[in-house]
């Protein structure tokens, strides 16, 4: 059900009203699994739990712009497909499809632009991480741009375990893990 992927990699700067993350890149692991959507949902629950990253939620990606400050978040497509925002204005958009696996480090922005009526994903966070939601607008923005620049890089890549990709390039630009 899984291959090794290689990730792409997008460095993001400073989007204005949202931090982003210029340190710690995100990445897009392509067809990270294959499989139907219900054995796919129940596997990356499996894979990303497995990793430290425990599951919280199977749903779609939200339609209006936010990030969390205070946690990094993956999120495994398992159905449907859509456009995805990832760091506002300053970023990129990416069409996400059953199999794809995005990391995204806290303080990055991310929306749903458009999508397949039946589009879900699961998402998770790394363990012991409470997670905040910061929308345009905040009115402390520097105070979540601190925060997102402190929260540590967790022990596991959620999709490679321990010696990941993610592991590598994280651990070498941002905070040591907890």
């Amino acid at each position: 059900m899984s291959h090794t992927p290689s990730p792409e990699v997008h460095y993001l700067l400073d989007g204005g009203w949202c931090p982003n993350n210029a340190n710690l890149p995100l990445l897009v692991y392509r067809r990270a699994a294959d499989g139907e959507a219900g054995s796919l949902a129940s596997y990356f629950e499996a894979l990303f739990g497995r990793h430290g990253w425990p599951p919280a939620w199977r749903y779609t990606i939200y339609d209006y712009p936010h990030y969390h400050s205070t946690s990094h978040e993956v999120i495994g497509i398992y159905r449907g497909n859509a456009e995805i925002r990832f760091g506002d204005e300053a970023g990129f958009t990416a069409l996400l499809c059953p199999g794809d696996v995005v990391i995204i480090p806290a303080g990055v922005s991310h929306e749903r632009l458009s999508a397949s009526g039946d589009f879900h994903g699961v998402g998770a966070y790394p363990e012991g991480c409470r997670v905040d939601e910061q929308t345009p607008g905040s009115e402390e923005l520097e105070a979540a741009r601190i925060r997102a620049a402190r929260v540590p890089v967790p022990p596991m890549d959620p999709v490679l375990g321990p010696n990941g990709f993610m592991q590598k390039v994280w651990a070498a630009n941002g905070q040591l893990s907890n």
